[in-house]
């Protein structure tokens, strides 16, 4: 051991580092997991029903759920075709 290692801090064992990334990885894949499970299903049943009067893409309707305090609110944005 050299003078210089002394003042070097320790290098990170790789578990502890493995751990770090896979800690950073579920956090940010439970922030893009905004919504229940049951929202891809309530996406297409919502389009089914719509696609009863009107035909649309199921690109022309939007889901956002977004979280305020205690209070969950579903915002949903239809695209409806032009008359022609």
């Amino acid at each position: 051991m050299g003078i210089f290692d002394y003042f070097r801090s320790p290098k990170p064992k790789s578990a502890s580092l493995a751990k770090e990334r896979l800690q950073i990885i579920v956090a940010r894949e439970r922030a893009h997991r905004s919504g229940p499970d049951y929202l891809p299903a309530l996406h297409r049943e919502i389009v089914a029903v719509i696609r009863k009067y009107v035909q649309v893409n199921e690109d022309a309707v939007q889901m956002n759920l977004e979280r305020e305090g205690d209070c969950e609110v579903l915002e949903l944005n239809i695209t409806l075709p032009e008359k022609e």
